[in-house]
């Protein structure tokens, strides 16, 4: 009898299996490229501060944005006994408290020409008229600058190297 020469099932299940993995690793080490991280949080951002100016037109409030570290967070002005003073909105899912992906970070730079202290609030008017502002996000090696005019229009400027 002579005997055929060739691979076995499970020979080929364990090459098949071994290719798939390398491709998982490649594709998470193509992911990891940091602009892109940058720009897709950048864009998302942008569409969440927009939303967010047209949400306080529709509803004749002051919505405001906090921002710092990794996070970024959407508020809205309510009257108590205690006067003004700004909370959580926890009624949007576009304006849901967002954590970016590490090793992103995002930081309020100026706010009608000001620097903005660290925890301030960046209001957005029911007039639809706001002060022009500017948000920058971060990465190691990158930069990436929102930058607000008075009617609500947000331009996303970079990723530029830092």
């Amino acid at each position: 009898m002579r005997r055929h020469a060739g691979f076995t099932l499970a020979e080929i299940l364990v090459v098949l299996l071994v290719i798939g993995l390398a491709a998982a690793i490649t594709y998470a080490q193509l992911d990891r490229d940091p602009r892109q991280a940058l720009t897709r949080e950048g864009r998302r951002l942008a569409g969440a501060l927009e939303h967010a100016a047209l949400l306080a037109q529709w509803k004749n409030e002051t919505i405001g944005v906090s921002a710092g570290g990794g996070a970024y967070r959407f508020w809205h002005r309510i009257t108590g006994n205690d006067g003004e003073q700004w909370s959580a909105l926890s009624d949007d899912d576009i304006l849901a408290a967002r954590t970016l992906p590490d090793p992103l970070l995002v930081t309020p730079r100026t706010y009608a020409g000001q620097a903005v202290p660290a925890g301030a609030v960046l209001p957005l008017m029911p007039s639809g008229r706001n002060e022009p502002f500017v948000i920058e996000l971060d990465a190691p090696e990158w930069q990436l600058l929102l930058s607000a005019d008075p009617l609500n229009r947000i331009a996303i400027n970079g990723p530029f190297p830092r």
